[in-house]
């Protein structure tokens, strides 16, 4: 085993560490006035990170899984709502195109979107289909030459910025889950609203929308795989998208942490720094430990992916492990500030905040344990 990272990635992950002093400024307010950092999804697209595993011939950097989760934990330190941003774009919208588009449909979507030219969203779910996936109410009805597309999506990320749409539709109820499509929907068709931004306790300068659609025309050519794949697709794409919420979520928790031992060692009590105590020691080893460990698992993932293997329950330990690592330790991160950790300027309150979603988002840690316990059973 070899843990030393090559010098590509240690570039990469240098000039996503450095980005991310960048988004320092401002953080607080847009956090609290949940703006979308439109000028920083510029920088990052020129910077190659909105298409960073698409191959170069589409317009991507052409690098690996663990490239991008190294670009995703350097952003999500600072700022996790960019890293959010990225991660939905890359895992859920350029990978599927990728690996199962047309050549036309790569021409026409991916590479606009790989350039960053072009913002991405998945609409998977629905009021009614969460971790129920299979259970889609959304219908695209076949009618010759289009589909017509009827129904509401939910939590969708990117739903307010973005230009291009995946959206998961049924076709044929009575053939259940293999009824299921994936469309390709441009924004701006007739019958297509953006319902308003969700106000939401972290996250906040990531948008999060609800899609309606009323008799809206799909070319039929829209269309990702053969009739009825659509359910596979959403399955195949949310495993790669849980190795970037995982590489969300340790980020998160890792800058709550490097927070968290810049203070204990500056605050004082008792004649003191915090960090000769040992009650502070043991929280900061603890984090430590927890952070290092979640690091590995999403690496792994990442490196299993990037080798051709299996990683559906690699991508589940890690997102389900870091996600749990970030709402733990955020915490505690708050806990080491004492008062001043309740307070918006010392940043760790709104990780905290941010840390939440990374258990829901892409597969509750329910989820996640269901799908580690079925491929042990297995």
């Amino acid at each position: 085993m070899n843990f030393e990272l090559s010098e590509e990635h240690k570039m990469i992950r240098d000039a996503a560490r450095e980005f991310a002093q960048e988004l320092k400024a401002g953080v607080i307010q847009r956090d609290e006035e949940a703006q979308f950092p439109t000028d920083f999804v510029k920088q990052m697209a020129e910077l190659g990170f909105m298409g960073i595993m698409t191959p170069e011939a589409y317009g991507g950097a052409g690098m690996d899984t663990l490239a991008y989760v190294l670009v995703l934990e350097e952003i999500a330190k600072i700022d996790a709502s960019a890293a959010v941003i990225v991660s939905a774009h890359n895992s859920l919208v350029l990978y599927g195109l990728n690996a199962y588009g047309t050549e036309e449909q790569k021409q026409k979507y991916l590479v606009p979107l790989a350039k960053g030219e072009k913002l991405g969203a998945f609409a998977l779910s629905e009021p009614e289909a969460g971790s129920d996936a299979s259970s889609q109410h959304t219908i695209a009805e076949e009618k010759g030459d289009h589909y017509l597309l009827n129904g509401t999506k939910n939590w969708i990320t990117n739903g307010g910025h973005a230009d291009i749409y995946l959206v998961i539709a049924q076709t044929h109820p009575e053939k259940g889950h293999k009824g299921i499509n994936v469309l390709i929907v441009e924004k701006g068709l007739p019958g297509f609203t953006i319902g308003p931004k969700e106000n939401k306790l972290g996250i906040r300068s990531s948008d999060t929308h609800s899609l309606l659609f009323s008799d809206v025309k799909v070319p039929k050519e829209n269309r990702i795989g053969e009739d009825g794949f659509g359910f596979k697709f959403a399955m195949k794409t949310l495993d790669g998208g849980r190795i970037g919420i995982a590489a969300q979520a340790l980020g998160i928790a890792a800058g709550a942490y490097n927070l968290a031992l810049a203070y204990a060692k500056e605050r004082k009590t008792f004649g003191k720094p915090i960090s000769e105590h040992q009650a502070i020691q043991f929280k900061l080893a603890d984090m430590e430990v927890d952070i290092e460990t979640a690091r590995l698992l999403t690496y792994k993932a990442a490196w299993t992916k990037d080798q051709g293997l299996p990683y559906g329950k690699e991508a589940a330990m890690a997102k389900l492990h870091a996600s749990e690592v970030a709402m733990k330790h955020t915490v505690e991160a708050v806990q080491v500030h004492g008062g001043y950790g309740y307070v918006k300027e010392y940043h760790v309150e709104r990780l905290m905040r941010d840390a939440k979603i990374t258990q829901i988002y892409e597969g509750t840690s329910e989820i996640q344990r269901l799908v580690i316990a079925r491929e042990i059973l297995r």
